[in-house]
C-alpha cells in the first residue's frame, strides 16, 4: 500500500512540475514570439527607400511637410500625431547614408541621426525580409533618435540650434566612411554653428561641433547630447537579459535601469519628467540596450560629465549627458567633439574583455570603460565568455555554430572524464551489488528502517557513493546555463541554421510531432489557447533528446525506492515538454551530450568488470508484464 501510495504521489509531482513548466515558461514565452510577430506585420518598415534618395532631400517629399517639434533638451517630446515613416520621412530634406552595414538618413531640420536600418541583418530568417530597423524619426509609431546640441546658460539670449533649426549642407551630399558630411547654421547674432559628421565601416558615428563667435560679446554654451526613444520599448522579459537604459559611469560603475524602474522613479529632473541623476562622471558611457541592438553616447573618456541622467516623461525615455561650459571670446572658436554607437551588439565589434583572449573592438580602440558590458554577460560571465569564445573559435574553424556545439560539447566531456569516470565507476559498482540489495527487500520486506540500514553498510564495504551518479548531471549544470545564455543573448547566435529545418538555433525547433511535422494543418496554440494548446508544442529535437536520456536512463540501475524509480522513470518526459521550447541549439547539445555520456558509461562499466544490459533493459521495458 505504501509502495503504490508513493507512486502515486510521484506521478503527482512529475505532472505539476510539467503544468509549471509550461505555464511560467512555454506559456509566456510563446505569447511573446506571438506578439513580436503580430507587432512586425503591423509595423513592418520600408527602409529600403532612404538610400535611393537625391542627395539632400528624401525623395517624394511633400510640399509644406514639416517633422515634429524636438523638445527641450533632457524633457522627452510630448505626444504628437503618429505618421507613417515613409510619410515623416518624406517631409524634409536629408542626407543619405550609405555604408556596407548601415543605410538611413540624417534630418537636415535638426540635424538628428534619426534614420538608421542595419542592412546585414533581418527580421526573419528569411533573406528577403526588411532589414532591422534601429532609428527612427520623430512622428512615427516609434520614435528613436540621437541628437546633439549646445545649450545656453539660465536666462541667456543666446539663440543656438535646436529641432526646428534647417541646416545647410556643405561638401558631400552623403555620408559613407570614405565621405563625412559638414553642416552649418548661423544664427545672425554673429555665431557660426558648424557639424562635421563622419562615420566608420561599422556602427560608429564620429560628430565634431565647432562654435566660431563673430559677435559682439564672449558666450558660454554647454555642449549636450541625447538618445530618445518613444513608446513603450518592446522587452523580451526575460531575468537573464537586461534591456533598457545602461551605461558605465566612471567610479559609479555600471547603471542598469529598466523602463519600469524609470516609470516608478520619484527624483525630478526638469518640467514632468523624472529618473536618475548622476554628477561629475569621468570616464563613462551611455545609452539604451535592446536584446541584439543598442545606441550609445561615447564622450571622449578624459571629458568630465557635468550630468548623466536617465529620464522618462511623456511616454519617452531618454539618456544624455552634458559636459563643461565653454565660454568662447570675441574671435574665438569653441569645439565639442562627440561619438555615438548606434548598431549590433556583435562580440568584435562592441570588444569582449577576457584574460588572455578576447575581442577588442571599439572597447579597446577607442580606450572606453568596460563597453563590452553593453552585452549582458551576466554574474556568471566567466563561464558564458569561455563558452561564447570557444563556439566562436570552433565557428570561424568549420563555419557552423550547430557543428561548433557538438565540438564544444566534446571538448566539455573530456575535461570533465577524470570526474565522469569515477561517478559512473561508482555508479557500475552500484549495479553490481543490485542483487544484494533485491536480498535485502526480501529478507526485510516490511521493514524499510532496517532495509535502509543494511543498504548504508553494502555502500560501505563497497567504498560506493549513492549520489555519485547524480555529479554528471550536476557537471552539465552550468554548461547548461551558459550555452542557455550565450544562444539567448549573442546576436552571433541569432538565425544562426543547422542541417535541415533548423534555420535558427536561437529559436525553438519549429517542427511540431502533434500537426504530424505539418500534415496535418493546425495551429494548437490558435485552436487550443496557449495555456492547453502549448502542451501539443512538440519539435523533432526535443523528441530526439528525451529518447537519448531516456536510453541514458535506461544504462543505470534502477533505484531500489519505488519512489525514485517511478520518478526516473518520468523524467525523461518531464524533461522532453520542459526543453521544447528551449532553443534547438539547447536541446541539439543536451541530445548529443546524452548520446556522449551512453557510450562513456557503457565504455567505463566494461571496463569495471559489469554487464551493459542496456538492450536487456530496453527489451524488458517493452515486455509484456505479468498478471
Amino acid at each position: 500500500m505504501s509502495d503504490n501510495r508513493n507512486t502515486i504521489l510521484a506521478v503527482i509531482l512529475s505532472g505539476l512540475v510539467l503544468i509549471a513548466w509550461q505555464y511560467f515558461y512555454n506559456v509566456p514565452q510563446m505569447e511573446k514570439q506571438r506578439e513580436a510577430q503580430k507587432q512586425a506585420e503591423l509595423l513592418k518598415p520600408t527602409p529600403q527607400a532612404t538610400p535611393g534618395a537625391a542627395p539632400g532631400a528624401a525623395p517624394g517629399a511633400a510640399p509644406g511637410a514639416t517633422a515634429t517639434p524636438s523638445p527641450a533638451p533632457g524633457t522627452p517630446a510630448a505626444d504628437a500625431p503618429v505618421a507613417s515613416r515613409e510619410t515623416v520621412l518624406a517631409s524634409g530634406p536629408r542626407i543619405k547614408i550609405d555604408t556596407p552595414r548601415v543605410i538611413g538618413s540624417i534630418a537636415l531640420k535638426g540635424a538628428r541621426i534619426d534614420d538608421l536600418a542595419l542592412v546585414q541583418f533581418r527580421e526573419t530568417v528569411d533573406p528577403k525580409s526588411p532589414a532591422v530597423v534601429l532609428l527612427s524619426p520623430s512622428g512615427t509609431a516609434e520614435p528613436y533618435y540621437a541628437e546633439f546640441l549646445w545649450l545656453t546658460a539660465n536666462g541667456a539670449s543666446v539663440k543656438t540650434p535646436n529641432a526646428e533649426t534647417v541646416w545647410q549642407q556643405e561638401g558631400s551630399n552623403s555620408l559613407s566612411p570614405s565621405t563625412p558630411v559638414v553642416l552649418k547654421y548661423e544664427n545672425g547674432q554673429g555665431l557660426t554653428f558648424r557639424r562635421t559628421i563622419a562615420i566608420d565601416d561599422r556602427y560608429l558615428f564620429t560628430i565634431k561641433d565647432e562654435v566660431n563667435n563673430q559677435g559682439s560679446a564672449p558666450v558660454t554654451l554647454y555642449p549636450f547630447g541625447l538618445i530618445s526613444r518613444g513608446g513603450k520599448p518592446p522587452v523580451s522579459g526575460y531575468a537573464i537579459l537586461h534591456e533598457g537604459p545602461i551605461g558605465y559611469l566612471g567610479d559609479q560603475g555600471l547603471q542598469e535601469f529598466t523602463y519600469k524602474n524609470l516609470d516608478e522613479a520619484k527624483t525630478s529632473t526638469g518640467g514632468n519628467s523624472r529618473g536618475v541623476v548622476f554628477s561629475k562622471v569621468t570616464d563613462g558611457w551611455l545609452g539604451i540596450t535592446d536584446k541584439y541592438w543598442a545606441t550609445a553616447l561615447l564622450p571622449e573618456t578624459n571629458a568630465t560629465l557635468e550630468s548623466a541622467r536617465f529620464t522618462t516623461g511623456d511616454k519617452r525615455y531618454q539618456a544624455d549627458y552634458m559636459l563643461g561650459a565653454q565660454t568662447i571670446p570675441i574671435g574665438g572658436t569653441g569645439v565639442a567633439n562627440a561619438r555615438l554607437f548606434a548598431g549590433a551588439k556583435e562580440a568584435a565589434t562592441v570588444g569582449l574583455n577576457f584574460p588572455l583572449v578576447g575581442f577588442g573592438g571599439y572597447n579597446k580602440q577607442l580606450g572606453l570603460n568596460h563597453f563590452d558590458l553593453l552585452i549582458d554577460w551576466g554574474h556568471f560571465y566567466f563561464i558564458t565568455k569561455p563558452m561564447f569564445l570557444a563556439l566562436d573559435w570552433f565557428y570561424r574553424l568549420v563555419g557552423n555554430f550547430g557543428i561548433a556545439i557538438l565540438l564544444v560539447t566534446v571538448i566539455v566531456k573530456l575535461l570533465f572524464f577524470p570526474l565522469a569516470n569515477k561517478s559512473y565507476a561508482s555508479m557500475a559498482k552500484m549495479k553490481s551489488v543490485q542483487p544484494q540489495l533485491q536480498a535485502l527487500k526480501e529478507r526485510y520486506p516490511d521493514d524499510r528502517v532496517k532495509q535502509q540500514q543494511e543498504m548504508m553498510e553494502i555502500y560501505k564495504k563497497e567504498k560506493i557513493n549513492p549520489i555519485a551518479g547524480c555529479l554528471p548531471v550536476a557537471l552539465q549544470i552550468p554548461v547548461f546555463f551558459s550555452l542557455y545564455k550565450v544562444l539567448f543573448i549573442t546576436i552571433e547566435m541569432r538565425h544562426a541554421p543547422f542541417f535541415g529545418w533548423i534555420k535558427d538555433l536561437s529559436a525553438p525547433d519549429p517542427t511540431n510531432l502533434f500537426t504530424l511535422f505539418g500534415l496535418i494543418p493546425f495551429d494548437p496554440i490558435a485552436l487550443l489557447g496557449p495555456h492547453f494548446g502549448a502542451y501539443l508544442v512538440m519539435g523533432i529535437w526535443p523528441i530526439i533528446m528525451g529518447i537519448t536520456m531516456w536510453v541514458q536512463m535506461k544504462l543505470n540501475p534502477a533505484p531500489p525506492d519505488p519512489t525514485q524509480k517511478i520518478i526516473f522513470d518520468w523524467m525523461p518526459l518531464i524533461f522532453t515538454f520542459m526543453l521544447a521550447g528551449f532553443p534547438a541549439g539547447l536541446v541539439i547539445y543536451w541530445a548529443w551530450n546524452n548520446t556522449l555520456s551512453v557510450l562513456q558509461q557503457s565504455f567505463i562499466m566494461r571496463k569495471n568488470g559489469v554487464k551493459v544490459e542496456l538492450f536487456d533493459n530496453l527489451k524488458s521495458t517493452f515486455a509484456k508484464k505479468p498478471t
